[in-house]
């Protein structure tokens, strides 16, 4: 007699899932582990309502308008947390779920949580966003009533969230000591499951060269919000190409998000159209070409609140393409490169042009941190042992016997023009006009791409 797996409901409001890296290691992880897994989150452009995805199957609901202002965010929470509850009751009776995982931004789905926890549904919460330091980093220390009743408003959401929580996963220490102290919740009811990439896939990779045009490209890979500090990567390039003359230097911007526009029109206004690109929203293809022409991440975050205690995703992607990263000097930057990257003083926008060059015209300092920062990420930050953490978490929560993993694809589909790892040195080394120098110049305009959803 078949025994009955156990069934996982995960909840995301942030991103669709696949797009959701994190949530969908997470999900494959479960389901290799033979747990049922179903998730409720937004559609993204061109989804489906409902879709099944190696055995996941994804109920998608059509996303609230863009948030401005206090009252547009209350919106958008309100209506993502009746749509979700509205699924979940679906979920429920198509396939059933003995845990819910809510994953952060916002902190919101406690309620739901209690409210299922009348029918024996356990919760985990899946702990993405520092929210309380969102709202400091955007908005500065609260000054007026105002302020400081929306910023003890988000506290107390938190505090929700952690008490209403049988289980707490942390994307890393800094985020464990928040759970710890300001939401007191016990240290046996914590793991710490970093975001870590699955380095048999994401790889370098031949036939990127002309991304570069004989020349250095710079990227950045991420979100583009108020928070992220995105514009410092065009006022860089404003420096290297029209402070210090470089022709040999070009930045591809890959994201979406709130600040899109601006940053276009930032770009414009700097006349930095010729040699700055923005993809959109791209997918694992574009990704995995852009960073395998690039010669430098740029992770251009400021020390805030927020960022500093923050595990940034595209670092430890930059490292799996053997790409060296330049970044503002964060604790948790630190822990996830340690001395494959170069630091600077955070907003300093000349030291970080300065670190920049330097790893352009030092091509042996820029093979070596790219070996190394490839080599750390294998070794230290891969997702095999983080989606063991993680399974064996939701083991202990519902008593599965799960095995001692590994709980990623046995066989993963390696891209049929991958990179000879033997020969990464070379192509390292050969990678983004190793030939150029400051004077070489590199005018043709960059391809188009088309985004993807």
């Amino acid at each position: 007699m078949a025994v009955p797996r156990t069934k996982v409901l995960i909840i995301v409001q942030n991103l669709p899932v696949p797009l959701d890296r994190r949530v969908w290691l997470e999900c494959r992880a479960l389901t290799r582990a033979g747990y049922q897994v179903s998730v409720i989150c937004p559609r993204g452009p061109g989804d489906p309502a409902r879709q099944t995805i190696d055995g996941v199957a994804i109920y998608k609901y059509r996303p609230a308008p863009e948030a401005k202002g206090l009252l547009g965010f209350v919106v958008e929470f309100a209506y993502s947390w009746l749509r979700t509850a509205a699924l979940s009751l679906t979920v429920r009776r198509e396939r059933g779920f003995d845990v819910i995982q809510a994953c952060n931004p916002p902190d919101t789905y406690w309620l739901l949580a209690r409210l299922w926890r009348l029918r024996g549904v356990r919760f985990l919460f899946d702990h993405h966003d520092l929210n309380p330091e969102l709202f400091v980093s955007r908005f500065g220390e609260p000054a007026g009533a105002k302020a400081r009743t929306e910023l003890a408003g988000l506290r107390w959401l938190e505090r929700r969230t952690f008490r209403a929580a049988d289980r707490v996963v942390s994307t890393n220490e800094s985020y464990r000591h928040v759970a710890l102290t300001r939401g007191g919740v016990p240290r046996d009811r914590t793991t710490v499951v970093r975001s870590g990439p699955d380095t048999r896939v994401m790889r370098p990779v031949h036939g990127t060269d002309h991304l570069a045009r004989g020349g250095h490209l710079l990227v950045y890979l991420g979100i583009m919000g108020p928070q992220d500090d995105v514009d410092l990567v065009l006022r860089v390039m404003d420096e290297l190409v029209h402070r210090r003359g470089r022709t040999d230097v070009r930045a591809a911007l890959l994201g979406f998000g709130d600040c899109l526009a601006d940053l276009r029109a930032l770009s414009h206004q700097l006349e930095l159209d010729d040699v700055v690109e923005f993809t959109g929203r791209v997918g694992p293809d574009k990704i995995a070409a852009y960073l395998s022409a690039a010669s430098v991440g740029l992770c251009p975050d400021r020390n805030t609140p927020l960022n500093n205690r923050s595990t940034m995703n595209k670092t430890m992607e930059y490292m799996a393409f053997a790409v060296p990263p330049v970044s503002f000097d964060l604790v948790e930057t630190r822990v996830s490169a340690q001395d494959t990257a170069l630091y600077v003083p955070s907003g300093d926008v000349s030291a970080f042009a300065d670190a920049v060059e330097r790893l352009l015209d030092d091509p042996d300092l820029r093979v070596d941190l790219s070996l190394r920062a490839r080599d750390r990420v294998v070794a230290e930050l891969d997702w095999s042992p983080q989606a063991t953490a993680y399974v064996h978490t939701f083991d202990s929560l519902t008593g599965h016997a799960s095995g001692p993993g590994p709980f990623v694809d046995p066989s993963p589909q390696v891209p049929a023009d991958a990179v000879d790892l033997d020969r990464l040195e070379e192509f390292v080394r050969a990678r983004g006009g190793a030939a150029a120098g400051p004077d070489d110049q590199v005018s043709a305009p960059l391809p188009a791409t088309t985004p993807r959803g």
